[in-house]
């Protein structure tokens, strides 16, 4: 069973990064750039695996990210919803209050040789919210287009 708050698996990481002589950068791996995503197999270690072949590859350093889901992020899509007939989607969104002040999100890379590999892993309710906040980027795009046509 997953954890719905990866803070400690963060505090884990991170001294394992250190525990092996190497820095942290705090960045995002974005999708816009050429990567290769490792697949864990649903193995909850497989990020150890990861940094050792970061290290063996003479990374110096990992980048890092992650979500910690705030008040603010939740209230924007919250009422991005209530424009919209998006009634299920509302409840999702006012469903992750729970989860306000939880890391939902880490993310690891490293780039050798003109490739970025990327370890991410998440939470179930992270994967929610993403789902609730494309519906909430795509009404606000919606929105811009009409701004647009008039």
């Amino acid at each position: 069973m997953r954890s719905d708050n990866l803070h400690n698996l963060k505090d884990d990481m991170t001294a394992f990064v250190e525990g092996h002589g190497m820095r942290r950068f705090p960045g995002y791996i974005g999708e816009d750039l050429p990567t290769i995503v490792w697949k864990d197999e649903d193995n909850p270690d497989a990020w150890k695996d990861f940094v050792e072949l970061a290290k063996s590859a003479g990374a110096p350093f990992l980048t890092m990210e992650e979500m910690v889901l705030t008040k603010e992020d939740l209230d924007f899509i919250i009422e991005r919803l209530k424009e919209g007939i998006y009634n299920d989607d509302l409840d999702d969104a006012r469903w992750l209050r729970t989860y306000i002040g939880k890391t939902g999100f880490l993310q690891l890379g490293f780039a050798h040789q003109g490739t970025l590999f990327v370890y991410e892993t998440s939470t179930e309710w992270y994967d929610r919210y993403q789902r609730v906040l494309d519906t909430a980027e795509a009404i606000g795009g919606l929105l811009i287009e009409d701004d647009d046509d008039e």
